[in-house]
């Protein structure tokens, strides 16, 4: 079974920048679509920007021009460049896969921006 780690939050101020990291064991993340998703408080998960496994990207409105989502398959890691925060960003992110049979959910990781 896949487990996935995310690491790279913290607090930041409004303008400031993150990156995020998703490391994830097992031979076949190479193959598999994988996504950021985040959760606002009081709010349900919601996606944020996939990655193909050749590299092709999409993002949800809110976020276009500001993160960037890559991958590194030898290193079985996705990121997430996350600039020009805003307080609106705030949540907790996480990663799996973007296929529709989901991978066990990691911890997350922590994202506030203070205004």
């Amino acid at each position: 079974q896949v487990q996935l780690v995310e690491s790279g939050g913290g607090l930041v101020q409004a303008g400031g920048s993150l990156r995020l990291s998703c490391a994830a064991s097992g031979s076949v993340f190479s193959l598999k679509p994988m996504a950021w998703y985040r959760q606002l408080p009081g709010k349900q998960r919601e996606l944020v920007a996939t990655i193909t496994s050749g590299g092709s990207t999409n993002y949800v409105d809110s976020i276009k021009g500001r993160f960037t989502i890559s991958r590194d398959n030898a290193k079985n890691t996705v990121f997430l460049q996350m600039n020009s925060l805003k307080p609106e960003d705030t949540a907790v992110y996480y990663c799996n896969t973007a296929a529709f049979q989901k991978y066990n959910w990691g911890q997350g990781t922590q994202v506030t921006v203070s205004s």
